[in-house]
């Protein structure tokens, strides 16, 4: 049996879905199963960091230059460091002097996904 799903929920999405394709402006750009997705296009970790200011962007070269970070996201609220080891990666930043207002270390998702395929966050 199958059924078709669209929604701009990835948790949900994540878990109900055994293969999925991506969408943007009409286009399939990704297909597979989430888990698949998420090894091919994300980390395994992400570390989230927020700082005390409304520019994000004043503290992006100081978390660019972390080695274990494959990429980093500029969010409007939020800086996102992917990363395999995300609490080395957090010891690295804080050693590196970065001080951020508050550190996230979770697991990527289908969002991240998303965000790294379109270049957009899912409230674009």
């Amino acid at each position: 049996m199958t059924l078709i799903i669209t929604t701009h929920y990835m948790d949900e999405a994540e878990q109900l879905c055994d293969r999925l394709v991506v969408m943007d402006h009409g286009r399939i750009v990704a297909e597979g199963s989430p888990r698949d997705l998420i090894t091919r296009y994300s980390t395994r970790e992400v570390v989230e960091l927020r700082f005390d200011t409304d520019d994000h962007s004043d503290h992006i070269d100081a978390v660019t230059g972390v080695a274990a970070a494959s990429r980093v996201e500029l969010l409007p609220d939020r800086l996102l460091v992917y990363t395999d080891d995300g609490d080395a990666t957090s010891a690295d930043l804080h050693a590196r002097g970065v001080i951020p207002l508050s550190t996230l270390v979770r697991r990527s998702t289908l969002e991240d996904v998303f965000l790294h395929l379109t270049g957009r966050t899912l409230v674009d």
